[in-house]
């Protein structure tokens, strides 16, 4: 019996879903265990890119099963659509994909009650992505949400009905002009909720600890990155929910001291998407060739990322809060061509030279503090040993490891999960 978690360490988009997939195939079960719709998960292979948003990133392997756990909130019409665009590829999805009973759903009067509470904030806006998500979080936590479970109800209209009438009213507090049809988004949903039905609920909870008890291999992944946990990060800017290994706990039912490894999953530079604080953002052409070649560009919502160098502060903060036990640095391929990388090693914080995360990194605040390395012109996508690599990222890597004390065990040359080389 093994359970492992999969998380991202930066600001979210670190290549999660590549890196699942990659592991895949060591699992009996993937579970999702928080996050909505704005998190797409992407992974490419024999020549196409697929990109996730609810469904968890083992759909694509014959033999696991794949769980949506209860700390996800589900888009029943996302999901519907997210099913079509899975059925070219003949996937026994049926019997592959279940559903926690306990994970809440995502009403058209979350997106509406979102976009209307994004519009009141004027220029001070979060950078929300406007799923819904963040209404729906706030409807669990405060006691009023409707779940999947509430779907097998014979009462679910009425409750869907008292809840979307509430959401109207709120709607209508902000007075913001937003256009909207409601009756139409509430046939394309309760269209969607028929389509929900035909796949398995279950008591995830209660599954997952029969699953551990029958030595069955768990793989528990996270959504985002830990830099936008509602608790450990650069709040308010963060998502609604846990991204850090604790929200595995919560967000599947499974005991802490039954977790295994914790696989850490970060960029060798960094991005951010939306709105927030970014200590190493990078405003020049090197930031600009960064996000070309690597092709940061968000994949649900197309937003530009915001590129800039690693920061060692942030990194060894999401491996101490997550208890990581191994890294996996994704896109080394991308620095190549590069004369003179940077990395943050310290804060210069109010005047002090600090080498721990602090509670605010506005940049009136914190200044970065950076080492320089030597680049590399060899293009790296062709490698598939480490011994391959050439000599300046091999130190750009023992540096990395020396800094933050846990291996790298993975570096990813490319999106394909053949380009993918293992330490």
């Amino acid at each position: 019996m093994t359970v492992d978690l999969l998380l991202g360490l930066q600001w979210g988009d670190e290549g999660k879903g590549k890196i699942v997939d990659v592991l895949t195939s060591n699992y009996d079960i993937i579970a999702r265990f928080q996050g909505g719709p704005n998190a797409g998960h992407t992974l490419e292979f024999d020549g196409i890119k697929h990109v996730l948003r609810t469904i968890p990133s083992g759909i694509f392997h014959k033999k696991s099963v794949n769980i949506i756990g209860n700390g996800v909130v589900i888009d029943p019409v996302v999901f519907q659509k997210e099913i079509e665009g899975l059925e070219k590829f003949n996937l026994d999805i049926k019997s592959k994909l279940i559903i926690s009973r306990k994970a809440h759903l995502i009403l058209p009067t979350h997106r509406l009650l979102d976009a209307a509470s994004e519009a009141s904030k004027g220029k001070a806006k979060i950078g929300s992505t406007l799923k819904g998500i963040g209404p729906t979080y706030m409807d669990k936590t405060g006691r009023n949400g409707l779940r999947v479970g509430d779907i097998e109800l014979e009462d679910f209209k009425e409750r869907y009905r008292a809840l979307a009438d509430k959401h109207e009213a709120m709607i209508a507090f902000y007075d913001v002009a937003i256009q909207y049809n409601l009756a139409e988004l509430e046939k394309e949903f309760f269209e969607a909720i028929e389509e929900l039905k035909k796949l398995d609920f279950i008591d995830s909870e209660e599954y997952m600890y029969q699953a551990q008890k029958a030595g069955k291999s768990i793989l528990c992944e996270g959504a985002q990155g830990s830099l936008l946990d509602v608790d450990f990060g650069t709040y308010p800017f963060v998502t609604s929910s846990n991204t850090t290994a604790a929200g595995a706990c919560t967000g599947l039912g499974i005991a802490p001291n039954k977790i295994k490894e914790v696989y850490g999953i970060f960029k060798a530079y960094v991005t951010r998407v939306g709105s927030g604080p970014f200590p190493t953002e990078l405003f020049d052409e090197v930031g600009a060739t960064m996000a070309k070649v690597g092709n940061e560009f968000g994949s649900v919502t197309g937003r530009q990322r915001r590129c800039g160098w690693l920061d060692l502060v942030a990194l060894k903060y999401a491996v101490q809060v997550n208890g990581v036990t191994q890294l996996m640095m994704m896109k080394g391929d991308v620095l190549s061509g590069f004369e003179t990388l940077k990395v943050c090693t310290t804060y210069n914080y109010k005047g002090e030279n600090i080498s721990h995360f602090p509670y605010n990194i506005e940049p009136e605040n914190v200044t970065p503090v950076y080492k320089e390395f030597k680049g590399w012109q060899a293009d790296l996508t062709g490698m598939t040993t480490y011994d391959q690599l050439p000599v300046e990222l091999k130190e750009y890597i023992e540096f990395i490891e020396a800094e933050v004390g846990v291996p790298i065990k993975i570096v990813s040359v490319g999106p394909d999960r053949k380009q993918t080389i293992t330490k």
